[in-house]
């Protein structure tokens, strides 16, 4: 079994993220490991944030070919989950010590 803080990486800090923060119920943006499932990621939002999940959504990223010059590169693949609470009055506090 995989540790929680292993399948989510980061949240994602964006407007649009804000935005699915102030929806009723809260929505939240993570970059989570490539090779989580919905259930996985489910279970550690509940595990490390103590709050219960309604709906999680995945999308996969390709990485982008990038050129500098005669040199040819790609940026690294990721994976973005959207974790949807199940109650309005639950919250996640990212920046709660600043």
């Amino acid at each position: 079994m995989k540790n929680a803080h292993d399948i989510l990486l980061r949240p994602i800090i964006t407007e649009r993220s804000n935005d699915l923060q102030e929806l009723d119920p809260p929505a939240y943006v993570f970059e989570v490991a490539r090779d989580a499932n919905k259930i996985e990621i489910k279970n550690a939002v509940e595990k490390i944030f103590k709050v219960s999940v309604k709906k999680v959504t995945v999308m996969n990223y390709d990485g982008k070919r990038k050129r500098l010059g005669q040199h040819a590169g790609k940026r690294r693949s990721w994976k973005k989950a959207i974790v949807s609470l199940a109650e309005s009055g639950q919250r996640i506090d990212f920046f709660e010590n600043v």
